[in-house]
């Protein structure tokens, strides 16, 4: 997914605010889904962050174009992880796993990631 650097996502100097990468890369999880013409989530379940490992490699500036790369690198019964990495002029600036939790969104409580939404990740093994 490529993403246009607005001022809205930067500091007073021009760069990306830190946490700013992060958002990058929820987009690029939710737009496997969108491209497939699917939602991230089913009227009963959804994911949620559990952890994040994030490195930072070099910074964004106002008006960069970015490409963010998943990858899922393990599903679970209830959880995944995923790749994610951030790239300007194919240089790799940012990286983050992040781990995923399927969940009941009634409940919060632990969930079977579903079948459909099993398919669409299993595109990004």
């Amino acid at each position: 997914m490529q993403i246009r650097v607005y001022y809205e996502d930067t500091d007073c100097g021009g760069i990306v605010y830190h946490t700013n990468f992060i958002k990058f890369c929820e987009r690029a999880r939710s737009e496997i889904f969108f491209l497939q013409g699917r939602m991230p989530h089913t009227l009963k379940v959804g994911f949620v962050v559990r952890q994040i490992h994030a490195e930072f490699y070099s910074s964004a500036r106002l008006g960069d174009l970015l490409e963010v790369q998943t990858k899922v690198l393990k599903i679970q019964k209830v959880s995944l992880i995923l790749l994610q990495q951030i790239y300007r002029d194919g240089k790799k600036i940012f990286q983050m796993e992040a781990k995923m939790g399927c969940v009941d969104l009634g409940s919060g409580k632990p969930h079977l990631i579903p079948q459909e939404l099993l398919e669409v990740l299993q595109c990004k093994l």
